[in-house]
């Protein structure tokens, strides 16, 4: 064989290698979406609508071809804003990556359309919806304007600033030393009594109530100065 073949057979063969180790590697597009697909079910029933990106994954990173590579979340994070997937391969040849992505989660919130001050009761006039990257903004953020109604605000808030379900409390349905009206129902019956609230509760919160003859009790506060109590 003269010197010109043996160089083309070099060349086929170092070609073929190529191709076969090419071929033999985890393909960076299957990486990907086996992370987008992983975040996108894990962040199904998010309230709005979600976006998925993945980072960029190194191209001269080689890892083995695998059949069934399995996603998964670094323990403590959650598919919510800027996160980390794990992706693994337990055969034939075991190995372990980490991937940066992000979710987006377009929806609506609640922000004060006023400044509010501490203490006083939120209004409808008194919010406006506004719309964003739910992922960007504080934790508790209310998304609908039937939780912040009535309510007050833990601290004074200014105008366009979200509101945080953390940072609100309801007003009282029942008031500590106010006359309240003990209720219980069952299978067949119903009765009711007086007693005193001895705390302020909100409604569904417990409330402890001292009756007539003195006996303490514990019950569910309800609008309309009502404990429903269970006998």
């Amino acid at each position: 064989m003269n010197r010109a073949a043996k160089k083309s057979l070099l060349f086929a063969i170092a070609a073929f290698a190529a191709g076969t180790a090419q071929a033999d590697a985890m393909n960076p597009a299957a990486l990907r979406q086996t992370v987008e697909q992983f975040l996108q079910v894990q962040s199904a029933g998010l309230p709005g609508k979600v976006t998925v990106t993945v980072g960029n994954i190194d191209a001269r990173m080689k890892l083995a071809a695998c059949p069934a590579p399995e996603a998964f979340l670094m323990p403590g994070s959650k598919a919510w804003g800027k996160t980390t997937v794990g992706v693994r391969c337990a055969a034939p040849t075991p190995w372990t990556v980490y991937i940066q992505a992000n979710v987006g989660v377009l929806g609506n919130y609640i922000a004060a359309a006023t400044p509010l001050s501490q203490g006083q009761a939120i209004t409808e006039g008194q919010l406006v919806t506004m719309q964003g990257d739910l992922a960007t903004l504080p934790a508790s953020i209310a998304t609908d304007k039937a939780q912040v109604l009535g309510r007050t605000s833990n601290v004074s808030i200014s105008a366009g600033t979200p509101l945080r379900l953390d940072a609100l409390r309801s007003q009282p349905v029942v008031k500590n030393g106010e006359k309240v009206r003990l209720v219980s129902s069952g299978n067949g019956f119903s009765v009711s009594s007086e007693g005193k609230a001895v705390a302020n509760a909100a409604d569904g919160q417990v409330v402890q109530v001292r009756t007539a003859a003195g006996q303490a009790v514990s019950g569910i506060a309800r609008a309309g100065g009502l404990v429903e109590v269970a006998f």
